[in-house]
């Protein structure tokens, strides 16, 4: 017996397929072959057609299928991944009425600071546990203030995963969790946050109604399962953003653990039990997957977008036909501290743990005689590693501890530079494992099916692939390098 994760990236649309007997994955996949287009119609703005996820989704599940010799009739529930704070509109036959407004479209930051103040910081902090900022709900009110004719015809507005899920089964519903992302959850009341639409004269029918993160959300319909190659009436039975998703398909479900990754931007999130905000904004809190009113879990979320970016920039611009891990190589020759080159990686748009400012990358203390392309290149790895190292910082004072980071063996984490410089500063160890977010879409539809007898027969099959201890002789030279770091960080942005 098979379930079926889908993850939707901005990039891509990944699928996979987890024997569930023998709790291992059989077949992954992915759609297109080449990134999904973005259009950016003015500066700072990303926009996507929400027809192409179903396309590429579509594209995947047969594609994923013709692997394996399975008969359709064995699988046993979907789950779906997505990415985070998006905004897709319909009317009331589902059409689409726009594009969707994306992740990393910046246009509604001023809009969101003014939603802030007319619902009072107090209010945010204690009720949405953030500050509007660029989430869905400011993206929800742009499109009010500056497109009213197409505001005037919104049936439901969705997250991506939302969307696909309405694809899927034919009902438009919502999660816990998903509203949380797009900062439209109070969590005192455990409900929708409809004082925040009412105050900026949006009806909160506009929201879809609710499912369980983990519970049958719909059935696959007819035209779906024609489309897919899949047989109707299958539950999907999961729904998480992203990082959330993440994090489970690491298992870090409980107060403490951490999850991160380290793509083309970097993402640290760790569980808290505690309703928190931070006041600076510099890390967000949701309802993570497992949140509940008598049991919290929140997921407190820390973005740096210059991570897998600054290191591929490097490799295009200086590598001079070096390979990545030739790259890896040499900066592993230079010593801890990279003689005092310091890279701040903020090149790629604002950074929510500095204010939503845009600094830029800066390198800093580069004197000739002494340093060389190696030395860029190990700075720019420990620089990434002091960034996680410093919103760490920030989620301590939320009350978040940990001994144990747990990500993906991929990307910046298959650098030993990387990973041994991020343990050292944190003082964690860091867990490495052969999963990502479509299987954890696959384990949560198959935790949501009851079809695991339990949270450990779950995750049964994950096993580290590598796991990476502070070094004891590192510490000294680890903890001046990083505060040399900071320093630096102070001088070129003062105000942090």
């Amino acid at each position: 017996m098979y379930l079926i994760g889908f993850d939707i990236g901005s990039s891509s649309v990944k699928a996979a397929l987890l024997d569930r007997e023998r709790n291992v994955c059989i077949a992954r996949t992915f759609a297109p072959r080449t990134e999904m287009p973005i259009q950016a119609p003015e500066t700072g703005w990303a926009e996507q057609d929400p027809a192409l996820w179903w396309q590429y989704l579509g594209e995947a599940a047969r594609s994923l299928l013709s692997q394996q010799s399975i008969n359709p009739e064995d699988i046993e529930a979907i789950g779906i991944s997505y990415q985070m704070h998006g905004l897709v509109c319909v009317d009331k036959r589902h059409n689409l009425l726009r594009p969707a407004i994306i992740w990393c479209d910046s246009r509604a930051v001023e809009t969101g600071r003014e939603m802030g103040r007319t619902l009072g910081e107090n209010y945010c902090l204690e009720h949405l546990l953030n500050s509007p900022g660029n989430f869905t709900a400011s993206k929800l009110r742009w499109v009010q203030q500056h497109e009213p004719e197409v505001f005037s015809r919104i049936h439901k507005i969705m997250l991506p995963g939302d969307y696909i899920a309405l694809k899927l089964t034919g009902e438009i519903t919502t999660t816990a969790s998903g509203l949380s992302e797009g900062i439209l959850w109070d969590f005192p009341k455990h409900q929708p946050g409809t004082h925040l639409l009412r105050s900026l004269d949006i009806n909160p029918d506009l929201l879809p109604s609710l499912v369980p993160t983990f519970g049958e959300q719909g059935r696959l319909t007819a035209e779906a399962a024609g489309f897919l190659g899949l047989r109707p009436g299958i539950p999907v039975s999961y729904r998480a953003g992203d990082q959330p998703n993440n994090a489970l398909s690491l298992n870090v479900l409980d107060p403490g653990e951490v999850a991160a990754t380290a793509g083309t931007s970097g993402v640290v999130y760790g569980v808290s039990d505690q309703l928190v905000a931070d006041p600076q904004g510099r890390v967000n809190t949701f309802a993570h997957v497992n949140h509940q009113p008598n049991q919290p879990r929140l997921g407190i979320l820390l973005c740096i977008n210059g991570v897998g970016i600054l290191n591929a920039w490097l490799h295009n611009q200086l590598a001079h036909g070096l390979s990545y891990d030739q790259m890896n190589q040499k900066a592993a020759e230079v010593r801890i501290g990279s003689d005092g080159l310091v890279v701040l990686p903020f090149g790629n748009g604002a950074e929510r743990m500095l204010g939503n400012i845009t600094p830029g990358c800066s390198v800093c203390n580069l004197h000739f005689p002494v340093h060389c392309s190696a030395h860029l290149f190990r700075a720019a790895q420990e620089g990434i590693a002091f960034a996680f190292a410093y919103g760490l910082d920030v989620m301590q004072d939320m009350g978040v501890r940990t001994h144990r980071i747990r990500a993906g063996n991929a990307n910046m984490f298959q650098s030993e530079v990387f990973r041994q410089t991020l343990a050292d500063v944190t003082g964690a160890s860091i867990e490495l494992y052969d999963t990502d977010g479509a299987i954890g879409a696959a384990l949560g539809a198959g935790m949501g099916s009851g079809l695991f007898a339990s949270r450990q027969e779950a995750f049964a099959f994950l096993r580290p692939t590598g796991c990476v201890t502070p070094a004891a002789g590192n510490h000294t030279a680890v903890t001046e390098a990083y505060e040399h770091w900071k320093e630096w960080m102070h001088r070129v942005i003062p105000s942090r």
